[in-house]
């Protein structure tokens, strides 16, 4: 295992060091700031391409495309706005302008990306088919079929009146609406948080309502 985490970590190394070398031939020059954007206004801007500009804020980010460079997004993935937010929407940009835009390593993360949010986008456009635990977004939907009428944890606290134990306030699903909300009491040592949600299980985890760690908690914000 020691011998798997090292080659783990030279290939982590490599892979960076490699996307330092990339990122020097590339041109991202900086130019006037204050650009209107969704998120605010731009305090750094820089231009990727002709058209194509990656606005900073304050709060947040993305890029902008001129309507030219919008045409050659795929119409799947293509934003009518000409905006696309930089926590996901930027591999749709990275996809379409896979080579002078973007190193190795970025080109593999909007892949990765694309992958995880936008499947359906992801195997038209590619023709490729996402298996299950290739696609975040995939396995998520799939989840929450499973479990539309399981009661799935969607806040937790360790008890202050009950030790040992995991305060957990659920609902159906895992959607929230205060007025299905029920409580729950799990042992510390069966509160795994999956990928994607805690599943109650009714039989061993049992229904909670008494004095709340939720109340406590609150009053100390």
């Amino acid at each position: 295992m020691a011998e798997i985490h090292d080659d783990m970590a030279e290939d982590m190394v490599a892979e960076k060091a490699a996307h330092e070398a990339e990122l020097r031939k590339l041109k991202r020059p900086t130019i006037p700031a204050g650009a209107s954007t969704p998120w605010g206004r731009a305090q750094l801007s820089r231009q990727f391409a002709d058209g194509i500009v990656l606005h900073s804020t304050a709060s947040h980010g993305g890029f902008h495309l001129a309507e030219n460079a919008n045409a050659i997004v795929h119409a799947l993935c293509r934003n009518d706005t000409e905006f696309y937010e930089e926590d996901c929407e930027w591999a749709k940009v990275a996809h379409a302008f896979p080579h002078f835009l973007l190193t190795t390593y970025e080109r593999r993360l909007a892949d990765r990306t694309l992958c995880d949010y936008f499947p359906d986008a992801y195997e038209r456009v590619t023709g490729a088919i996402l298996n299950g635990g290739q696609s975040y977004m995939r396995d998520r939907q799939e989840f929450e079929s499973v479990h539309r009428n399981d009661w799935v944890v969607i806040a937790a606290l360790n008890s202050d009146n009950q030790p040992g134990l995991v305060e957990c306030i659920a609902t159906l699903g895992g959607i929230r609406d205060e007025d299905g909300e029920r409580r729950f009491l799990v042992p510390r040592s069966d509160y795994v948080i999956g990928r994607h949600g805690f599943v109650i299980d009714p039989v061993k985890h049992q229904s909670y309502d008494g004095p709340s760690s939720f109340a406590t908690w609150a009053a100390r914000q």
